[in-house]
């Protein structure tokens, strides 16, 4: 009995040994979603929860109609997705949608459209959760030290904002939903 153990284990790890490295696949690295730090809670906007919902159904659908004939490509395809949709499903499990109809209209909260001016600049920014941020799209996410500093802010507040070694005065100029 301890014989044939020995040989299953030795036979286990030395069988690669006889595989042409060409025949070896590479792991599938799944690219990670927007970091979110531990513990802390994962925002959404309804707009942000929709594009999750999207994702998945894309994905989803993806994976139903895979056309790879390589049965190797086949299965590091529907690794991937797998990959990709477990991270997502995590995502949609944990997100809390804040209605912008509940937040303060005075203060800015998450959701917020907001209009500052920093060093004699107007911008617009809206603030959502880390899955749905984009800077193209002027959205940041409630995470960033931006939105932190202007979290509970109200219009015509002014403050300085920290940016590594330069500070930067910013002034509120209007906050929307």
């Amino acid at each position: 009995m301890l014989y044939s153990f020995i040989f299953l284990i030795k036979y286990k790890f030395m069988s690669r040994g006889f595989v042409k490295e060409s025949d070896q696949e590479a792991p599938i690295v799944v690219p990670p979603r927007a970091s979110l730090p531990e513990k802390e809670i994962n925002y959404v906007t309804p707009f942000g929860k929709d594009l999750l919902e999207k994702e998945k159904n894309f994905l989803e659908k993806q994976r139903t109609n895979l056309t790879v004939e390589d049965e190797t490509e086949r299965r590091r395809e529907l690794s991937m997705i797998d990959g990709k949709l477990k991270l997502l499903n995590e995502r949609l499990k944990t997100a809390q949608v804040i209605l912008p109809e509940n937040q303060n209209p005075n203060e800015v909260r998450f959701g917020a459209k907001v209009r500052f001016k920093m060093n004699k600049t107007i911008q617009e920014f809206q603030i959502v959760g880390v899955d749905e941020a984009d800077v193209k799209e002027k959205k940041i996410a409630f995470i960033s030290p931006l939105a932190k500093a202007m979290t509970s802010k109200k219009e015509a507040d002014k403050f300085d904002f920290k940016l590594g070694e330069e500070t930067r005065p910013v002034e509120i100029l209007k906050i929307s939903y």
